[in-house]
């Protein structure tokens, strides 16, 4: 029973490798372009798979999103309309696709429940991705009550780890954090950090997300979001911290006052996950980040930025 995977070459793609039957194709941005529904049509119609899990996406950090909303928009419209679509038309019976917390609205409440997915706009720093995005919960819902497809969606908070993009502009904070400490400790200067370093967020490791998202396939079927959440907030200071004494780094911290945070904390409701995986075990932020780092200098230069 074949499983594709889009979006196979990045994070959680390559995560997934590690935890999936044998016979799973990982489909890239090379085997076809999402945006067009032909070459969409064309990679799924070739490999017939029974299941997709649906990765591929624009995503960045809140640089890329501030000042590209309209691409973020456009390019992941696209992709998730082609995908679900072509699915569909292939007789593709489970499909199970990924958002972030970053699609809530700014001021829902605490904690993050699916409930409330679309009970207000997101934050304004990356409204243009979180609405392309809130549209695949829609999308997968709709194809359920008229075709009964089994069509759902993951809600990873903050994944990190391996294989990430480690862009200085446009990525996340984890990897962004990382390259920017490494290039201040080989050129001798201060570590820049964006913000105060106040605000909370819920960090997952990618190897967790990568066995939550094997178990999920063949074990949740319901239109309503599952969000995939440790329930542990970190604050970016701690994260800092960590980043830090890994890597060894012995200069002077600057937290940028003059750069935006984004939202303050997004705690997320973990209680229906850890109601249906009982003890799963998270990574600690601590191990992950001594993983993650260990992988990228290892890798470095060649790193995907």
């Amino acid at each position: 029973m074949t499983t594709l995977v889009t979006g196979s070459n990045g994070l959680l793609g390559n995560a997934l490798r590690g935890v999936l039957s044998p016979d799973t194709i990982f489909a890239a941005r090379e085997d076809g372009d999402l945006t067009s529904f032909e070459q969409t049509r064309d990679l799924i119609e070739s490999v017939k798979p029974k299941k997709i899990i649906h990765l591929a996406a624009l995503v960045g950090g809140i640089g890329g999103n501030s000042s590209h909303s309209g691409d973020y928009f456009r390019t992941n419209i696209l992709i998730n309309t082609n995908v679900l679509e072509a699915a569909r038309l292939a007789n593709v019976g489970r499909l199970l696709s990924f958002m972030s917390t970053c699609v809530f609205p700014n001021d829902a409440p605490y904690p993050l429940n699916s409930a409330n997915l679309h009970d207000g706009p997101p934050h304004p720093s990356n409204f243009g991705y979180a609405y392309a995005k809130r549209m695949l919960e829609v999308q997968s819902r709709a194809y359920f009550e008229q075709w009964g497809l089994n069509y759902s969606v993951a809600i990873p908070t903050n994944v990190y780890g391996p294989h990430d993009n480690w862009s200085l502009d446009d990525g996340h904070v984890v990897p962004a954090l990382i390259h920017k400490c490494y290039l201040a400790m080989v050129n001798k200067t201060p570590l820049h950090v964006w913000g105060t370093g106040n605000p909370l967020r819920e960090f997952v490791f990618v190897d967790d997300i990568a066995r939550l998202t094997s178990w999920m396939l063949d074990n949740y079927f319901e239109t309503t979001p599952l969000i995939f959440s440790s329930g542990i907030e970190t604050p970016i200071y701690e994260l800092v911290t960590a980043v830090v004494q890994t890597m060894g780094f012995k200069g002077e911290v600057l937290f940028d006052t003059s750069k935006p945070d984004g939202q303050f904390r997004k705690p997320s409701d973990a209680s229906t996950l850890k109601n249906l995986v009982g003890d799963f075990e998270f990574t600690s932020v601590s191990k992950g980040i001594s993983d993650t780092v260990k992988w990228f200098l290892n890798k470095y230069p060649n790193i995907r930025q």
